[in-house]
């Protein structure tokens, strides 16, 4: 084979290869382009997906806005804070409960916040650190971003709830102690009531329901002397992050400041779902707090998303609990 020949077939075999590498950069940019798009595509939900940002006592926090598709409303619509767990952001807390959906539907605006990872390094609230103040900073700061929503994009500021999971579920009660005039309703899903960790050493202890057990002692600190409004408890009877006795604590404050009386336990089972006991705590006919202990479940969200971090598909749906527990108690008083 002549020189010239060799150099011809080299020449050809390294355009096949060039074209091979512009179509594998292609079709990997392809990809690239596509997982981006999918990250930052709205959650399912008929809906508006607003991004802001709010400045706070705590500093600057991004939030997203999930604003429902419908005709001009009569008056402006319920709002919804939801404060995601550790390890999750506004799009997954999102994903993972669903709650755009049900926004849709029911018609309320829902509110995710999200924890800049240089106040916390795996993103958690910071619910128990009251001894240094950033607790409370931090919840200054998630009312800002309520107001904000609710003055600039429609939210009701007379018709406002807060609920959230494991490390938000405890700022969303938090929030409940400190701003009972604002919410009307509090939901926490797997977490730890106030009053009983100012740090972060007695934080775990807590979490592993190593502190006071039983009925937490709240003192004037916390509690800002207005009632507390109702709460919805949901826990994982299996959660090995946040023990379930925190559950039965945090029903407890509610009704040790109300003066509230336990009702019998019931259970609830619908299909091939998790189970829960039921309990409830009452003053009259009203209800102070209901606690929901799903049995089997860990430490994630109830009816979740199985394809995201901390949901669960196959417990009962803590998103639809959760809104049939708040929109009770939004035109209450």
């Amino acid at each position: 084979m002549t020189s010239v020949k060799l150099a011809s077939l080299w020449q050809r075999a390294a355009s096949r290869q060039m074209r091979a590498l512009a179509q594998a950069g292609e079709q990997t940019t392809r990809e690239i382009i596509r997982a981006a798009a999918a990250a930052h595509a709205p959650p399912p939900g008929e809906g508006d997906w607003i991004s802001g940002f709010v400045m706070g006592p705590a500093g600057m926090r991004r939030w997203r806005l999930f604003r429902p598709v419908a005709a001009v409303p009569r008056r402006p619509l319920p709002l919804l804070l939801m404060l995601h767990g550790c390890g999750q952001d506004a799009r997954e807390f999102a994903l993972s409960t669903g709650m755009n959906r049900v926004a849709a539907r029911e018609g309320f605006m829902v509110l995710y916040p999200e924890q800049d990872r240089r106040a916390h390094p795996q993103g958690c609230w910071n619910w128990y650190d009251t001894r240094s103040g950033q607790a409370l900073a931090e919840a200054a700061t998630l009312v800002a971003a309520v107001e904000q929503a609710a003055l600039l994009h429609g939210g009701d500021r007379a018709r406002v709830a807060v609920a959230g999971l494991s490390a938000g579920a405890s700022m969303a009660a938090l929030l409940g102690v400190r701003r009972p005039q604002l919410f009307r309703a509090v939901a926490m899903h797997s977490g730890v009531p106030p009053g009983v960790a100012r740090s972060s050493g007695t934080a775990v202890r807590a979490m592993l329901g190593l502190g006071r057990a039983g009925p937490v002692p709240v003192g004037p600190a916390l509690l800002a002397g207005a009632p507390l409004p109702p709460l919805l408890v949901l826990h994982g009877s299996a959660d090995a992050v946040v023990s379930v006795r925190n559950a039965a604590a945090a029903a407890g404050l509610w009704a040790q400041a109300a003066g509230a009386r336990t009702c019998a336990l019931r259970e609830v089972k619908r299909g091939q779902r998790h189970a829960m006991h039921v309990t409830d705590y009452k003053c009259g006919r009203r209800t102070v707090a209901t606690l929901c202990e799903v049995q089997g479940l860990g430490h994630a969200w109830s009816g979740g998303d199985a394809r995201q971090r901390f949901g669960d598909p196959h417990g009962p749906d803590a998103s639809r609990l959760v809104w049939r527990f708040v929109s009770k108690h939004l035109d209450a008083g």
